[in-house]
């Protein structure tokens, strides 16, 4: 308890409710069998609001995804049945689903009229119901109406990726969604040990009640299945379920979450220390706008790194069936980030801080982790479309969200294995969805919003996650820590013209943190993250990694799917909660509160992470099986990374060669082709760069900025040589 986590031994399939302790009875089977099939319920009337359209909206795009093809083959998945749940169970949890249960699927269970399919097993998920906002918050109107709407449409997006899954491993599978699908949920929820008959029939959750939704999964895929609750089975209490069974969620900190704000996350960021400027120097005047065919991805895309690249460019981060089971929902919401405005008074809505509170307690309710306000420096905006088109900044105010990658998926693999890919997908499509239904809403109510996705965005994320005050920037490079979630999250952006009060940045002395610890840059796979000192890259004081070398690996990793390892490795992916370990919950306390011990701390921090093993691998927590799908059908790696931590690697910062891709050496925005990568040049351009120190006395003495912070200009406008 005070060195470790109670859930460091919990195996993650179990989730994160202690069902496995409650009482179950098989003749529950017999008479659920035996009762008759009920009439199909049609979907309910549409809610009034602006969040239930929204929710709807997105529901109905993830319905048309309910079914697909089945891969050619079928997958080398293990016999035992119990793994095949684990996997099965596991994908729904990282999903965040509540609670999973598996059943076989007997006639009953169809509804009446409807022909069964051939499908034996139904995957059942129960999504909990968001918390609506207490009054006084505008977002209260919105959300209230809406609940049972919104976990519909979160039941259908974790379905829809389940079957998409069980598909590509080469079994038919269909998604079937409340209002719309062939089977009996409720009674389902029943058989696979979700819920229990109350008076009348209605269920109820021993842990829930009656605040959740369903949706249901049924495929040929045969895999272990879960007693049915035994009738009567009330709600969990008492002082086990507070303290955590069995390393399940406590209720200790179940209700600490509830006790919060509604428009503040489950981390206490209202202690960190806030200041006027961000901790690292940014020369606002001098950062360049960059194309968005400057970003190594894109590069990989047109061929700028090789045919190799090219290839795998579209499939690095897909080529796991969890994976891919995400590959329709991401780019379907694509089209939907923009849409029309409504012509309505917005009048009632003119106090920003009440307009703040009211838009992160629906980023909350709807599934961020933290999420935090900003105004869009017109830096941060990309200054071309990948077609060359130029960008005009068009919204005054950036809502930044983080959504967390999630420890324990985390702990249990290398941070380069074939679940790293998913973790990044995950995390989009959750960001997307999110920031997707906000921007409706503010739309529907009269002001101008559209989501910043991986799909598609418009301005760059690191600059607004570091300005919204939810980090600092770190060892990593490009990647803003934040004390809570460490680097572990991905971050999406809605832009709007909504009157909003704005977020400070934060100071918890990351910079000296950073400064003296190394462990990412050792624990790198591809040597891309700096062991030295921060530099000035185009106008931004930063530890600038190797990004050519680093996406190389993300890419062509050929031992798993894509890369996280500085992500898993960072002493600050921790959890800090009421179950979390105490020394982790001291140290967190002390880097925010003691900053003055942080010189002395950060020695002893490291030394004992690795001590504590803190990076290495943790079984129980590795859900997933090792596949890889190629040319679309899933077969059994040829190699898989199982990489734990170097405490006694040694290095030499000198003998490190980073090369540098400054303004000037990105290609045209508007070159369709290939514009092949001068590394050689790129490692030149490290004598090209100021310190911090250097730029400021430059600065003082009005010496204009650096000629490398010059971009190239589009390529029919490029002047002669």
């Amino acid at each position: 308890m005070f060195l470790r986590s109670p859930s460091q031994h919990r195996p993650y399939h179990w989730g994160p409710f202690p069902a496995e302790a409650l009482p179950r009875d098989r003749a529950v089977i017999a008479a659920e069998s035996a009762a008759p099939r009920r009439p199909r319920p049609a979907l309910p009337p549409l809610d009034d609001g602006p969040l239930a359209r929204a929710a709807r909206r997105y529901r109905d795009l993830f319905a048309g995804m309910a079914d697909g093809k089945v891969a050619a083959a079928v997958a080398p998945v293990p016999a035992d049945p119990a793994r095949r749940a684990q996997d099965i169970k596991g994908g729904a949890y990282f999903l965040n689903a509540a609670q999973v249960g598996i059943c076989a699927i007997p006639d009953s269970a169809w509804f009446d009229g409807a022909a069964a399919d051939g499908a034996t097993h139904a995957v059942v998920i129960l999504v909990e119901h968001g918390r609506v906002p207490e009054a006084g918050n505008p977002a209260r109107d919105w959300v209230a109406p809406a609940v049972e709407e919104t976990g519909r449409m979160r039941a259908a997006e974790i379905a829809v990726c389940v079957a998409g899954q069980v598909r590509q491993m080469g079994f038919a599978a269909r998604a079937h969604l409340w209002g719309g699908g062939d089977l009996d949920p409720e009674r389902l929820a029943v058989l696979a040990g979700l819920a229990v008959r109350g008076a009348g029939g209605a269920l109820a959750n021993p842990f829930l009640g009656t605040g959740f939704s369903l949706a249901v999964v049924a495929s040929t895929y045969p895999m272990a299945v879960d007693l049915p609750l035994a009738p009567g089975t009330g709600r969990v209490r008492g002082l086990r379920y507070w303290w955590g069974i069995n390393g399940a969620e406590s209720g200790r900190e179940r209700n600490r979450r509830a006790g919060r704000p509604s428009h503040a996350s489950r981390y206490p960021m209202e202690q960190v220390r806030r200041v006027d400027v961000p901790t690292t120097l940014i020369l606002d005047d001098e950062v360049p706008r960059v194309p968005k065919r400057a970003a190594f991805f894109e590069r990989a895309l047109r061929g700028d790194l090789g045919e190799r690249t090219v290839a795998e460019r579209g499939r690095f981060a897909y080529k796991h069936p969890f994976a891919m089971g995400m590959m329709g929902p991401i780019p379907a919401m694509a089209p939907l980030q923009d849409g029309p405005v409504a012509a309505v008074d917005t009048s009632i809505y003119s106090d920003p801080a009440a307009n703040a509170r009211a838009v992160k307690a629906l980023s909350y309710f709807l599934g961020a982790d933290l999420t935090g306000i900003c105004r869009v420096p017109d830096y941060a905006w990309f200054s071309h479309h990948k077609d060359g088109t130029a960008i005009a900044p068009y919204h005054r105010y950036a809502v930044v969200m983080l959504i967390d990658q999630e420890f324990d998926t985390m702990e249990g693999a290398s941070g380069d294995d074939w679940i790293s890919g998913a973790q990044s997908m995950r995390a989009y499509m959750r960001g997307a969805e999110i920031a997707g239904i906000m921007a409706d809403c503010l739309r529907d109510l009269g002001f101008p919003a559209r989501p910043q996705t991986n799909v598609d965005s418009d301005v760059q994320q690191i600059p607004l996650v570091l300005l919204a005050g939810l980090g600092e920037m770190s060892r990593i490079g490009e990647l803003v820590l934040n004390p809570f979630v460490g680097p572990r999250f991905k971050s999406v952006v809605l832009t709007t013209d909504m009157p909003l009060e704005v977020d400070k940045p934060i100071d918890f002395g990351l910079q000296g943190f950073c400064s003296n610890c190394w462990k990412c840059a050792r624990e790198c796979p591809c040597d891309a993250i700096p062991f030295g000192p921060k530099v000035m890259f185009n106008g931004y004081e930063t530890w600038k990694p190797d990004v050519e070398r680093c996406a190389r690996y993300r890419l062509t990793n050929a031992r798993g799917s894509a890369c996280g390892r500085c992500m898993k490795t960072c002493p600050l992916n921790k959890v800090v909660t009421a179950d979390g370990p105490q020394v982790t919950r001291l140290a967190s306390w002390m880097g925010i509160h003691a900053r003055w011990a942080k010189p002395l701390m950060v020695p002893v921090a490291r030394w004992l992470d690795d001590r504590l093993g803190h990076g290495r691998r943790n079984p129980a927590k590795k859900w997933w099986l090792d596949l890889e799908v190629v040319d679309g059908v899933c077969v059994e790696p040829r190699a898989t990374n199982r990489r734990d931590i170097d405490p006694d690697k040694t290095w030499d910062a000198a003998a490190q060669r980073i090369a540098f891709y400054n303004a000037d050496a990105m290609p045209p925005p508007d070159h369709a082709g290939p514009w092949p990568v001068d590394r050689k040049a790129a490692l030149a351009a490290a004598a090209l760069l100021e310190t911090p120190a250097e730029a400021r006395a430059r600065r003082t003495r009005g010496g204009p900025p650096p000629g490398h912070y010059r971009p190239r200009p589009p390529a029919g406008d490029r002047p002669a040589d």
